[in-house]
């Protein structure tokens, strides 16, 4: 980490201008290293950072960030004997101070809570648990508090690698940019369900289009939009995957299927996280296992379409996710078993990565979100 010879009370103002430092938000998982969130400030002008607070909490894997900033909501990625043992915490968080306060917590009715969203009316919270195969959706109060579930659906089905695909294994829930659609890929059943969403009671029912099919055994695990809303991009856990979709009032039509993975790597691709950079021109999905890498993608603005660009090694093990700074200047990848974040520069030409050599020490990193600072 990176040190500043200067008084305490005149950090904030020396560290950058107005509008170019935010808050990063670090999840990760418990025990070792890291006692549970974290907070830095982050420079979008020079890459910068300087821890500002923690927060304890029990495996906070996966984050989410009210669309008012003011709260953040971390699942508790654990199980229990009755098969219920995850919960939701709510945090108040201070742009003032950058500290996260603990408000309260509910269970999610389900075990291994691995993702978390807020719809875009910051009233609602869908959490989806990896080991039950369900997912939850949890008011939130006005006081950002959140209350007990109102609706709980249940995955049904398997898939052809028993050993990973037993059961259904929720592993994100994602809304539409219009709030009207959630997806939820299931690498338990090789589908990405989709379900209508109300806000008005936080109902959710089958779409027209109830699902999108995966190839048999490939596992898919996240999915994001392009930014023009036309596209969808799924990646694959089992099968180093990303699949292309043209996308359009809640329906996938997929229309590619690419590796992630570098030429002759056969090993197990492991992949984990995927994201669109702002701009729109490039697609970026990681890889763990043995190859710890990041796949840079060029994309075809006419029809989504990817092109391999080239792969940067992530300089650690287990690269669970990544995401863009602010400025779209930097990608901050989390290195889950190497106990640290590394940054890198981005070409926003070429989508290229350079290794900046500066890292951020934080225990078993897994979620990266960001809050403006203003």
């Amino acid at each position: 980490m990176k040190k500043f010879c200067i008084p305490a009370v005149l950090c904030l103002a020396f560290f950058a201008p107005a509008g170019t430092d935010n808050y990063l938000i670090v999840g990760t998982y418990t025990g070792g290293k890291s006692e549970g969130i974290y907070v830095y400030k982050f420079n979008s002008l020079d890459g910068t950072f300087r821890e500002v607070s923690h927060a304890h909490s029990s495996n906070p894997s996966y984050l989410a960030v009210a669309p008012n900033e003011r709260f953040v909501y971390a699942v508790q990625e654990d199980a229990g004997s009755n098969g219920k043992g995850g919960d939701i915490a709510a945090f108040a968080f201070n742009k003032t101070s950058g500290v996260l306060t603990f408000i309260n917590k509910q269970s999610t009715n389900g075990d291994h809570p691995c993702y978390v969203t807020v719809d875009k009316t910051g009233k609602w919270v869908i959490a989806g648990n990896y080991s039950s195969g369900s997912l939850s959706v949890i008011p939130v109060n006005d006081d950002g508090s959140v209350g007990s579930e109102v609706k709980h659906i249940q995955h049904e089905g398997s898939g052809p690698n028993k050993q990973r695909q037993e059961k259904p294994h929720v592993h994100c829930t994602e809304f539409s940019d219009d709030n009207r659609f959630l997806f939820v890929p299931d690498l338990g059943i090789d589908k990405v369900m989709i379900y209508s969403f109300d806000a008005t009671n936080g109902s959710l029912t089958p779409a027209k289009q109830p699902f999108a099919q995966s190839e048999p055994g490939s596992g898919p695990r996240h999915i994001t939009f392009h930014p023009n809303n036309k596209f969808a991009y799924l990646i694959e856990e089992m099968s180093g995957t990303v699949v292309t979709y043209k996308y359009k009032n809640g329906k996938l039509k997929d229309v590619q299927r690419i590796s992630t993975m570098p030429a002759g790597d056969t090993s197990f691709a492991g992949s984990a996280d995927i994201h669109v950079s702002p701009d729109g021109k490039f697609l970026y999905a990681s890889n763990r296992s043995t190859s710890n890498t990041i796949a840079i993608f060029s994309v075809n603005p006419r029809n989504g379409k990817l092109s391999l660009v080239g792969h940067q090694s992530t300089a650690g093990q287990t690269p669970r996710n990544f995401n863009f700074d602010p400025s779209g200047e930097f990608l901050l990848v989390g290195n889950q078993n190497s106990d640290e974040i590394v940054i890198f520069r981005r070409d926003k030409t070429t989508g290229l990565l350079t290794d900046t050599r500066s890292r951020i020490p934080v225990g078993k990193p897994v979620c990266l979100k960001w809050i403006s600072s203003n």
